[in-house]
């Protein structure tokens, strides 16, 4: 007798493991039938298939016919014994909340005290946890209605630019965290190419997330160079204590000459893939990021040629852990392409061969070219940095 508690325990720590419904209801019979040696099963549903039996344990010979079982079980827990069959019937109820009927049937022997408080216990207790996993299912469910309400589109760029954007959060469960791209169209045929990342995961950070591409959008209306529009959301965001910070790289494409500029608020650099196929890492002057209040912000001017793309991402793509940040910006520039693939293409080649499904961070990357121009070929330029003025 001493040893029941233990074993009361243990059956009782076996069954609600997960917050898997199905899993507790199975997890709940197979402790009833180790416990009191019978055929257990959960008895469900009296809609237009009438009640049955899920998650059956043992014999389910054993059982009652379910019609039966249900009108036993309907006034509370009930016993039934007939000729050589012993059954028993415990609802799963925790409030006012009802998950169903465990169901105990064995040969001969009536169950006694002790095993009838072991399943009202284990029905208690899967109860529960039933509860908790429908509960769980439902703020999941909100968590995501709000993560795609977050999850907004970037804008749209100028027809003379190819773009294709990608973003892979982090975690099973997540749709959206703290990285972001975006595209405004400017005046005189220009865009604006946009990529930053919020410290830290998950919806706060896409919270803020959001609230950086508004201030970003607003600021871009005024046409301000890249360096100006990074100098006045830093002024914004470090008024804001309870914003995250940032990091934030801004590329200003200007396709009738041909021409990026570039400024960073402590973002990795962007990347040049050429019309041979070969990738290159583009300098660019780092500030602090964003809501720091340091400003400091200084632009850098490059040509981008036809048949050449902009490749714009943020840290996950690259950083491994315990690597040093230049050997991961390496493996990026080894990258080779052949042939003439899109934008599109582009970014499933550099996902794939980055191996972007593990990455250990959210990953955003935007790839831009610019579009021929009726009669001309394309044909590759230099893509050296040029001084810019302020």
């Amino acid at each position: 007798m001493r040893a029941l508690p233990d074993a009361v325990r243990a059956a009782v720590a076996g069954v609600g493991t997960t917050l898997d419904e199905d899993t507790t209801r199975a997890e709940l019979t197979r402790a009833a039938a180790l416990a009191t040696g019978c055929a257990a099963a959960l008895l469900r549903g009296t809609g237009g298939t009438g009640p049955r039996y899920e998650a059956v344990q043992g014999d389910a010979g054993l059982l009652p016919d379910p019609g039966r079982a249900e009108a036993v079980s309907a006034g509370g827990a009930g016993r039934r014994r007939g000729g050589t069959r012993a059954a028993l019937c415990v609802p799963l109820v925790t409030g006012p909340d009802h998950y169903g009927v465990l169901v105990c049937g064995r040969p001969g022997t009536p169950f006694t005290r002790s095993e009838k408080e072991l399943l009202a216990l284990l029905a208690e207790r899967a109860a529960s946890h039933i509860r908790q996993a429908r509960e769980h299912d439902r703020v999941s469910r909100i968590v995501g209605d709000l993560q795609r309400a977050l999850l907004a589109e970037p804008g749209r760029p100028h027809p003379n630019l190819d773009v294709a954007i990608r973003y892979r959060p982090v975690g099973q469960r997540t749709l959206v965290g703290g990285d972001w791209c975006e595209t405004v169209r400017l005046h005189f045929g220009r865009t604006l190419l946009v990529v930053g990342d919020v410290m830290g995961h998950g919806v706060e950070a896409a919270v803020d997330m959001t609230a950086y591409r508004q201030s970003l959008r607003y600021i871009s209306s005024a046409d301000l160079p890249p360096h100006r529009v990074l100098r006045q959301l830093d002024d914004i965001v470090s008024g804001e204590p309870d914003r995250r910070p940032a990091t934030c790289l801004i590329a200003r494409v200007d396709a009738v000459r041909g021409q990026i500029t570039l400024a960073s608020a402590g973002h990795l650099p962007p990347a040049v893939i050429d019309a041979n196929g070969e990738t290159s890492v583009l300098p660019v002057p780092v500030g602090p990021p964003l809501g720091t209040g340091l400003g400091g912000y200084e632009p850098a001017t490059c040509r981008l040629g036809p048949g050449e793309t902009l490749l714009l991402f943020t840290d996950g793509l690259v950083e491994r852990r315990g690597e040093d940040i230049d050997l991961s910006l390496d493996r990026l520039a080894r990258l080779r392409f052949t042939g003439a693939p899109g934008v599109e293409a582009v970014l499933e080649t550099v996902l794939a061969e980055l191996d972007a499904a593990h990455a250990e961070d959210d990953v955003a990357v935007l790839a831009a070219r610019l579009r021929p121009r009726p009669g001309t070929a394309e044909t590759a330029e230099g893509h050296g940095p040029e001084p810019a003025g302020p």
